[in-house]
């Protein structure tokens, strides 16, 4: 290791993974706007927060958690363009409240606000 590589690092950052808790806030986000499939929730992520990415792992983990909370619903549709139909989800209305504060905390979190909880 030299200083140039310190500098390097700083200049040029390694992405940052998402765990599951900021998964699920940024997956609400995303769903608030539209409903959406597994890949394309990844690539969403890594064109419109170019410094974050999400593993499959760790996305269906989160998708689970919130189907099994019912926040969120799934169903399947033929996407243009792509072979086989997609599990889409979307935000279940009764969660709309509860999913406009998670993605607050998602966009604070991103944005590189301290989140502040309304709770």
């Amino acid at each position: 290791m030299t200083f140039e590589d310190i500098y390097q690092f700083f200049r040029n950052p390694p992405p940052f993974y998402l765990n599951k808790e900021l998964a699920v806030c940024y997956v609400l986000a995303v769903l608030l706007r539209q409903d959406s499939y597994g890949t394309e929730l990844i690539q969403l992520l890594e064109t419109e927060y170019p410094v974050y990415r999400l593993s499959d792992t760790v996305l269906y983990s989160a998708l689970k958690f919130l189907e099994d909370k019912a926040a969120i619903t799934g169903y399947w549709k033929k996407v243009e363009g792509r072979g086989r139909p997609r599990r889409m989800y979307q935000v279940h209305p009764d969660w709309q409240h509860q999913a406009q504060e998670l993605a607050r905390l998602w966009r604070d979190y991103a944005l590189g606000k301290t989140p502040t909880l309304q709770r």
